[in-house]
């Protein structure tokens, strides 16, 4: 099984004829994704690789072609409106690729998320590699190859650390079942505990990789979500332990503000709940392999 996407997939690409947009379309359609839609306003009627048909908006490419996930490549200037109007014409999962998106923008899509729909759509993103079934389907701008099928679900708010954590494990043999980058801005959909609640439900996920960044809460409170409701081993690491405070490192959201936030305080709440922590990113697999030998 997978989480959220595999090859009944029927993806839509918001801004396909952009640059970005174009080559990583590309990109999912020969990893074997199910690209079923382009849009992008005042180029309806138009076809994408010959044979995409692009509309003029998501509401129609929805209605003709039953799409039910979008990959957005919109200008951060307009993605708010791009999120917004793919959740208006029902898309199941929105995966937002978009980085620079200003705070107050993403506040208004969590704003209309809340008051406006009553089973919001997924959102993955923005700023995030996006969310890969291996040899299913592929919705994001990950290398497709380092991606082998198996056990292990990742879930991550960096997309390099994804890619290593993936190379990793598929160098000792280990496959994946569905792996998340669910981004670093301050704002964004999808959280930690909702990915390992996800991944915990998968019965072909057998264990699980979180990969955390300082700043932020959210770490914490998948840790105390997992010492309660989760029932697989997990691996987790946390990337910036060397930041001094008040600096943004990477991500956006990645800022050490007083004593919250900090490298040490989110190492203490995984190990509390019983999560094993590796110690470098050089160690992700390792950890993890010597975590399943013990069982």
């Amino acid at each position: 099984m997978s989480v959220l996407v595999d090859k009944n997939t029927r993806l839509l690409v918001q801004g396909i004829t952009g640059k970005a947009g174009a080559f990583h379309a590309r990109s999912c359609e020969e990893y074997g994704t199910n690209v079923v839609a382009g849009v992008t306003p005042g180029r309806g009627g138009e076809y994408f690789n010959h044979k995409i048909p692009i509309f003029d908006t998501v509401l129609e490419a929805r209605k003709i072609t039953g799409c039910n996930a979008t990959m957005i490549f919109v200008p951060a200037p307009s993605a708010a409106d791009a999120i917004v109007e793919a959740a208006s014409a029902g898309l199941e999962l929105i995966v937002c690729i978009t980085e620079g998106i200003p705070v107050h923008d993403m506040m208004r899509v969590k704003s209309i998320f809340a008051e406006s729909f009553q089973n919001p759509p997924i959102l993955i993103g923005p700023n995030c590699p996006g969310i890969i079934t291996p040899n299913q389907c592929k919705i994001g701008i990950m290398p497709g190859y380092i991606h082998k099928p198996g056990p292990v679900g990742v879930v991550s708010r960096s997309g390099t650390l994804t890619y290593e954590a993936v190379w990793q494990l598929t160098a000792r043999g280990i496959g994946q079942s569905t792996c998340i980058g669910i981004g670093g801005d301050p704002i964004h959909g999808m959280t930690q505990m909702d990915a390992l609640s996800l991944l915990n439900k998968d019965p072909k996920t057998e264990a699980i990789i979180m990969i955390g960044e300082i700043g932020g809460s959210e770490e914490e409170e998948a840790a105390l979500w997992a010492k309660q409701y989760c029932n697989k081993p997990i691996v987790a690491f946390i990337a910036g332990a060397t930041a001094p405070e008040g600096r943004r490192m990477g991500h956006a959201g990645a800022i050490i503000q007083g004593s919250q936030g900090t490298a040490t305080l989110k190492q203490e709440a995984l190990r509390a709940a019983g999560i094993a922590v590796a110690p470098s990113s050089a160690d992700i697999a390792e950890t993890l392999i010597t975590i399943l030998e013990k069982q």
